[in-house]
């Protein structure tokens, strides 16, 4: 049975025991403090071998998308039905950073400044992965601008591809809709196209009709156009009923209004097809009647074009820079004074930690200093 030491007998042991330990630490002091300096300056030397690297920096506001009321109302009807989903919504800006990084673009800058040669690579999928981490894209959330960082090492090639970011995204962003009012734009761009068809069909069935005496005695052009413009007004209501369900719920108040006016022309068109359908006439009638429909729905869908355009001018479809991309004058890496510090610092933690070991092992018996030494092994 193991005696109990006195309090005081602990105590001068543990005294005892952290006087040899820093006496050990001052017996190789020398050790613990030029060895370090000396590793730091040996990095700081290298690093003068490491070739330096140039960083380049473009700054620019995305398109703005303003606060319509069909906007804010799907804001409210989203956030009425979709819970917790305000979090996952992507605004434009959030959209051009994500095409930033996208293949197209990557393969578009690769191929204008051939990446493949300056980087050394022989795949293309090693280049994207070697562009994209001498690349940082990001997007200030408070202020809206999102910045491109660029790294080469060359300063005037940093600065040139830090500059067709913004490039190439002005183009990528010229084929896509991403704005409100580009959206609309291009729905009203394709309904012209095949409305356009439409028409120059209707007009070469009628120029293929021929006019008879019946015809003249009809007098079809009154009543035609009437009707016409009756159903090319509910053709566009439907279109802009199918464009506001897109966005916006079936009890948000434009979709209300929407169907109302609907049904109120369908009703109208319905009491004039009902109106001539006893009074025959030639076949001239049907066919002046769908050409004077195409070319009123032709007329209704280039309003629509042209207000969606204009729309999308005044959201400043252009990207507007605040600051391009300049050769940098001073290098970003290697950073030799970080690099002296943070390894005379590890060299030293290191040096202390295997003069403590040391210390320890010396003041063990020899069965205790081997397991002790066999713990450190890992055996």
């Amino acid at each position: 049975m193991s005696a109990v030491l006195p309090p005081d007998a602990v105590r001068d042991e543990d005294d005892e025991d952290s006087f040899d330990t820093l006496l050990a630490l001052l017996q190789r002091w020398k050790l613990l403090l030029f060895v370090p300096i000396l590793a730091g300056c040996v990095a700081i030397g290298i690093s003068y071998f490491v070739p330096m690297t140039f960083t380049a920096r473009t700054a620019f506001l995305p398109p703005q998308q303003p606060a319509s009321p069909a906007a804010a109302l799907a804001s409210l009807s989203a956030l009425a039905n979709i819970s917790g989903s305000a979090a996952g919504l992507r605004t434009p800006a959030d959209q051009l950073v994500a095409l930033a990084q996208s293949t197209t673009v990557l393969d578009r800058i690769i191929d204008r400044f051939e990446l493949m040669k300056v980087y050394g690579e022989d795949l293309r999928a090693d280049t994207r992965r070697g562009l994209a981490d001498n690349t940082r894209v990001a997007l200030g959330k408070r202020e809206g601008i999102i910045s491109v960082e660029v790294d080469d090492r060359v300063p005037q090639r940093a600065a040139d591809i830090a500059n067709a970011y913004v490039e190439e995204l002005r183009k990528l962003t010229a084929t896509l809709a991403l704005t409100e009012a580009q959206q609309r734009r291009t729905f009203f761009e394709r309904q012209l196209a095949l409305t356009r068809d439409k028409l120059t069909a209707a007009q070469i069935a009628l120029q293929d009709s021929g006019i008879g005496a019946g015809t003249l005695k009809a007098e079809p052009r009154a009543a035609a156009e009437a009707y016409s413009r009756l159903r090319a007004e509910a053709t566009a209501a439907e279109v802009r009923l199918a464009a506001l369900r897109g966005s916006l719920v079936d009890s948000a108040p434009e979709v209300m209004q929407q169907l109302a006016q609907l049904g109120a022309l369908r009703a109208q068109l319905a009491a004039a097809a009902s109106a001539d359908s006893g009074q025959g006439g030639p076949d001239y009638i049907g066919r002046y009647r769908e050409f004077k429909y195409q070319e009123t729905l032709f007329d209704l869908f280039a309003r629509q074009y042209e207000l969606a355009r204009v729309d999308e001018a005044r959201e400043g479809a252009l990207f507007q820079v605040i600051d391009a991309a300049q050769p940098p004058e001073k290098k970003s890496k290697p950073k030799r004074s970080i690099v002296g510090v943070l390894t005379t610092l590890a060299v030293g933690a290191l040096l202390l930690v295997w003069v403590l070991v040391r210390h320890a092992l010396s003041r063990q018996g020899p069965e205790r200093a081997q397991r002790l030494r066999r713990a450190l092994a890992g055996r």
